[in-house]
C-alpha cells in the first residue's frame, strides 16, 4: 500500500476536523475525496502533505511512519486550485521549479520540461508569459510543475474548481487518461460530483471529519450508504419507509423493494430514472410543478396530488410534459435503494 492512514485526527479549536480517519491508496489507484464545505477533505490533504500535523493517528507512505518527516521531504506533490504559479518565471521556469530544487542539471532540466509540456498538451511553451496564459494552461503548467520531481503520490486540491464547465468536463478525461499513461498514484479532492466520478477508480465521501462511504464510483452511485451520501450526490427523492416482506410502506404509497433489502424502518431512494410517467388514472397522482433541462435529459418536478413529498422524474426532451400536468407515476424496482 503506498498511502495509509490510520486514526488520522486532527483537531482545530478543540473539535475534531479529521475524526480518527483510516484510509489506504494503492500504487497507481486514482482516489477522489468528495464533501461539502467542512467535511476535512482539504485538512487530509494537507496531513498527508506534512502541511497540518496530526493530533494523532499516524500516516504512512510506502510503509513507513512519517511523523517528523517534513513536507519537502516525503516525495509527494501538490497541486492547489489556484495553482500558485510563479508569476515572475515563465512556463518553463515554473515546471523546472522543483527539478532545480533536486539539484538537477540544466541539459536534462530543459529537456524534462520539454517533455512535460508535451505530456500535457502545452508543446513549445517554455518561454511564454504565466500572465498570458489561460485558467485552462495554467492548470496544464501546474500540473506539469507537480508532476516534474516525479512523486509517488500526486494531491490534488479542487484542481479545476476556477475552470468552466466545458473546460472541466473536456481536462477531467485528459486528466484520467494521463494519470492511466503515466501509472500515477493520485489522491484529490473536490466537492464536484460529476469530477469525481469521472476521474476517479475509487470515491470517498466525507462528512463531518469521518468517511461516510468508500467505493468504485458505481457502487457509491448505485448503493449511497445513507441518507446523507444519497442527498450529497444530488438524489432528492429519499422518504422514510418501513421495509417488510419485499415492499416498503412510503409516503408514495407501497413500494417495491429489491430482493435482499434491509428490513425494518429505514429511508427509501428512489433513483429518478426509476419514476416512471404513466397516464392521469394509473399509478400515482401527480402534478407537473416544474421541468429543467439537464443536457442529457429533463427533471421533472413532480407533486403527489394525495400529499407526501415531491418526486423527480428523469425523461427524455421529446416527453417531458408541461407544468400543470397532471399525470400517475409508477415506480421501477431496479431503481430503488434501502438505504442504511
Amino acid at each position: 500500500m503506498l498511502l495509509s492512514l490510520e486514526a488520522a485526527t486532527v483537531r482545530l479549536g478543540g473539535r475534531p476536523v479529521l475524526d480518527s480517519v483510516g484510509l489506504d491508496v494503492a500504487e497507481h489507484e486514482v482516489v477522489c475525496v468528495l464533501g461539502p464545505s467542512g467535511s476535512g477533505k482539504s485538512t487530509l490533504l494537507r496531513a498527508v502533505a506534512g502541511l497540518q500535523p496530526l493530533h494523532s493517528g499516524r500516516v504512512l507512505l510506502g510503509g513507513r511512519d512519517q511523523v517528523g518527516v517534513p513536507a519537502h521531504k516525503r516525495g509527494v506533490g501538490l497541486m492547489f486550485q489556484d495553482h500558485q504559479l510563479f508569476p515572475q518565471r515563465d512556463v518553463g521556469g515554473n515546471v523546472a521549479f522543483g527539478l532545480r530544487m533536486h539539484g538537477v542539471g540544466k541539459g536534462r532540466r530543459d529537456a524534462e520540461v520539454g517533455q512535460l509540456l508535451d505530456l500535457v498538451g502545452l508543446p513549445g511553451a517554455a518561454g511564454r508569459a504565466v500572465a498570458g496564459l489561460s485558467g485552462g494552461e495554467q492548470q496544464r503548467v501546474a500540473l506539469a510543475r507537480a508532476l516534474a520531481p516525479r512523486p509517488r503520490l500526486l494531491m490534488l486540491d479542487e484542481p479545476l474548481g476556477q475552470l468552466d464547465r466545458s473546460l472541466r468536463d473536456r481536462l477531467v478525461v485528459e486528466l484520467r487518461e494521463l494519470f492511466g499513461r503515466l501509472g500515477t498514484t493520485v489522491l484529490a479532492v473536490t466537492h464536484d460530483q460529476g469530477e469525481a466520478f469521472a476521474l476517479a477508480d475509487r470515491v470517498v465521501v466525507m462528512r463531518d471529519g469521518r468517511i461516510a462511504q468508500s467505493g468504485t464510483p458505481l457502487e457509491v452511485w448505485q448503493r449511497p450508504a445513507d441518507e446523507f451520501v444519497a442527498r450529497f450526490l444530488g438524489f432528492e427523492n429519499v422518504a422514510p419507509a418501513t421495509v417488510a416482506d419485499g415492499a416498503a410502506d412510503t409516503p408514495w404509497g407501497k413500494l417495491p423493494v429489491p430482493e435482499g433489502s434491509p428490513q425494518g424502518d429505514r429511508p427509501l431512494l428512489v433513483r429518478p430514472a426509476g419514476v416512471r410517467l404513466v397516464a392521469a388514472d394509473e399509478g400515482l397522482p401527480c402534478t407537473v410543478t416544474a421541468r429543467t433541462f439537464k443536457g442529457t435529459h429533463v427533471a421533472v418536478r413532480l407533486l403527489p396530488l394525495d400529499g407526501g413529498p415531491p418526486l423527480e422524474a428523469a425523461c427524455a426532451l421529446r416527453d417531458a410534459p408541461d407544468p400543470g400536468a397532471e399525470l400517475g407515476v409508477a415506480f421501477d424496482v431496479a431503481e430503488i435503494v434501502v438505504l442504511g
